[in-house]
């Protein structure tokens, strides 16, 4: 493996913060162990989670019983999904995304975490793929389970120049179609895009089954705006330049980002998609951390 092309997308530090915390499916299913390799969910096996207390409506047949003699009240066995899963990695490399100078470039700082997560899912044997898009799809690596696969992402990574603009609807639609039902996928954007449409296809990978992720990568000036003196803004998708003093600007765009992020949240639960605004001034290996450790917590209450 070329360690130099490698050691651009993988930070040993990093790494060393994530490694030992496995990357699981979050779904939970109820029922017997018994049998659960044979069900609808092909591929996934289970693993007991704890319990919940039984509300009407729920199954009986998933009462157990031993917990309920003991404590005279009614309790639902939960189990956790366990699979060699699949998870499809896609990034954004569209001309909004090389905003940010060194590491804290958009394109990098999501290229970066996204290599260290497929790393980590490679090493507990499961498989990624790799999709990069702009106005259409760029490049692909078919999904695979070992460390040649981590190479052929990063030598991807390496030949992609952001400078085009994003049709993210219909190449997240051309990703939809490449997958198959009940994986998990990772999208690294910005997300500055027309929420209706990508609401569509969010809606696609909810039917497909799919446990979908999006990290919404912002550089801290897109956060804070916190620019002095007169500033000329340069469109990076669109022809467009403005020489004015940002005090003027900053009221109006701060209203018109918090509008639009809240505007996304709604759409991401709505359709049950986990979404993280990352400001790439966060340290990386915090910020997987944290995130992998959420991920891996589950409500065992008895």
């Amino acid at each position: 493996m070329a360690k130099s092309i490698l050691s651009r997308y993988i930070d040993a530090e990093v790494l060393g913060k994530v490694q030992g915390t496995p990357v699981k499916p979050r779904g939970l299913v109820m029922g017997n162990l018994a049998g659960a390799h044979k069900s609808p969910l092909h591929g996934f096996a289970v693993e007991f989670a704890g319990h919940r207390e039984y509300v009407i409506g729920d199954d009986t047949r998933h009462i157990d019983w031993r917990v309920f003699y003991k404590r005279d009240k009614y309790f639902i066995k939960q189990y956790e999904m366990e699979t060699n899963f699949t998870a499809h990695l896609v990034l954004d490399v569209s001309a909004s995304m090389r905003y940010g100078e060194e590491q804290q470039q958009k394109m990098l700082y999501a290229a970066k975490m996204l290599t260290t997560l497929g790393y980590s899912i490679i090493k507990q044997s499961d498989r990624v793929s790799l999709s990069t898009f702009d106005e259409k799809i760029r490049g692909y690596v078919p999904p695979g389970n070992s460390m040649a696969q981590v190479q052929r992402m990063t030598e991807h990574l390496d030949e992609i120049e952001p400078k085009e603009k994003t049709d993210m609807a219909e190449c997240l639609s051309e990703v939809a179609g490449r997958t198959g039902r009940r994986e998990i996928i990772m999208i690294f954007s910005d997300f500055f895009t027309d929420l209706d449409d990508l609401e569509k296809v969010l809606q696609r990978f909810r039917y497909q089954q799919h446990e979908v992720v999006l990290f919404q990568t912002l550089h801290h000036d897109e956060l804070a705006f916190n620019f002095d003196g007169m500033i000329k803004f340069i469109g990076l998708e669109v022809p467009d330049e403005i020489l004015m003093q940002p005090s003027e600007l900053r009221k109006a765009y701060l209203a018109a980002l918090n509008r639009f992020n809240n505007r996304f949240e709604e759409i991401c639960q709505a359709n049950k998609v986990e979404r993280l605004l990352v400001d790439t001034s966060t340290g990386m290996g915090e910020f997987l951390f944290d995130y992998l450790n959420t991920r891996g917590l589950v409500r065992r209450a008895v």
